[in-house]
């Protein structure tokens, strides 16, 4: 009896179904899409570093934590008295800083670099062979509309697009290590120091040694470094996050209440009758917090929707943006979701329960 009041209602007043619905819609959407892209964009940047295959990785004594735009303070000679270490098979160094959209532009001996990582996987074209040539990798090519044998604008100079690379390992954006250190004057010097052992399962100790050697540089294993990598990036993107989901969980709540509001004032006279005929205060509060359950339940399935549309719209058209939505998304945003609906809809429900009968009859 009481779905059937509640379908009744909803279908009666359509315009303010709807716009309730949309606004929890568009709740459900902001948290999805921003949690999605912050996760994303870290997941996408882990993905790259577990692509390269290292096992150690140091870092110029510039840098402050594991965020940084890009700085070249190790001497290039570091690679030699790696190597010469025992226990060492391979050192890369790489020299990079990032340019728009976030994008890392490293320098790097891709030959070498193929051997610690078990190589790239080329798409289209091939490697270096000059000083201005130009490798990037396919989601880079797909946003900028790269063809191999476009010129391309770097750092203020002409490259030639030489080839086009699988996603997934360091950069999106390669050029040699030496034109880079001239391009950014950092002759001899390297952003990073990449070292592949030949037992992982010495890291730690490999880690340990080092810093007795290099103890203003920062020294991590692989996988702590991604680990830290991970911690920082989502701590710096915390404020602007719970900031926007913020802004959601309170549209949500607001439209609510005042949809909830305004049933009750359009219904007194309905709840009046409803009373007359028994209906208790628990029958009239039935009534429209299943409401506002139907409500949020075509919300959240609407906002799911446009959550995944706008993901494959924005993914399709910028490809450097990644999205990441996965199950504990859904569950969160459903339950922020669920929670200020409920506040939002319990102060018009309790009112409406213990509105006088006689009152509400003569109400016009």
């Amino acid at each position: 009896m009481i779905q059937r009041v509640v379908w009744a209602n909803l279908f009666h007043r359509r315009l303010r179904t709807v716009l309730a619905v949309v606004a929890v819609a568009l709740e459900v959407t902001m948290i999805l899409l921003i949690l999605g892209l912050a996760d994303g964009l870290v997941g996408e940047s882990n993905r790259r570093q577990k692509g390269i295959g290292a096992d150690v990785l140091i870092l110029d004594s510039i840098s402050s934590g594991t965020f940084t735009t890009g700085t070249a303070g190790l001497p290039e000679t570091i690679i030699d008295e790696i190597e010469a270490m025992p226990g060492v098979r391979l050192a890369v160094g790489t020299a990079f800083s990032m340019q728009a959209q976030f994008t890392t532009v490293t320098g790097v001996d891709l030959e070498k670099f193929a051997r610690m990582s078990g190589g790239l996987h080329f798409l289209e074209g091939r490697g270096f062979e000059g000083p201005f040539d130009l490798v990037v990798d396919d989601i880079y090519a797909k946003q900028r509309k790269l063809s191999v044998g476009d010129t391309v604008q770097v750092h203020n100079a002409e490259f030639e697009l030489v080839g086009i690379v699988e996603s997934g390992k360091l950069s999106r954006v390669f050029i040699r290590l030496a034109t880079k250190q001239e391009i950014m004057s950092w002759e001899g010097k390297l952003s990073r120091v990449f070292v592949k052992l030949d037992d992982p399962a010495q890291a730690a100790a490999f880690v340990q040694k080092l810093k007795t050697r290099l103890p203003d540089n920062p020294i991590y294993r692989m996988e702590e470094f991604i680990s830290l990598f991970t911690a920082e990036a989502r701590g710096m993107a915390d404020d602007f996050i719970n900031s926007i989901v913020g802004i959601a969980v309170g549209v949500g709540f607001i439209v609510i209440l005042i949809s909830m509001y305004t049933a009750v004032l359009d219904r007194t006279r309905e709840i009046g009758v409803l009373k007359s005929l028994g209906a208790s205060p628990g029958y009239i509060l039935q009534i429209f917090l299943w409401e506002t359950v139907m409500l949020t339940v075509a919300g959240i399935a609407l906002g799911i929707g446009l959550a995944y549309l706008t993901k494959g719209l924005v993914e399709e058209q910028l490809p450097l943006v990644t999205f990441s939505i996965g199950h504990r998304h859904l569950y969160w945003a459903t339950l922020i979701s669920i929670v200020g609906a409920f506040f939002g809809a319990l102060y018009p429900s309790l009112r409406a329960a213990q509105q006088d009968p006689i009152a509400a009859l003569s109400y016009e």
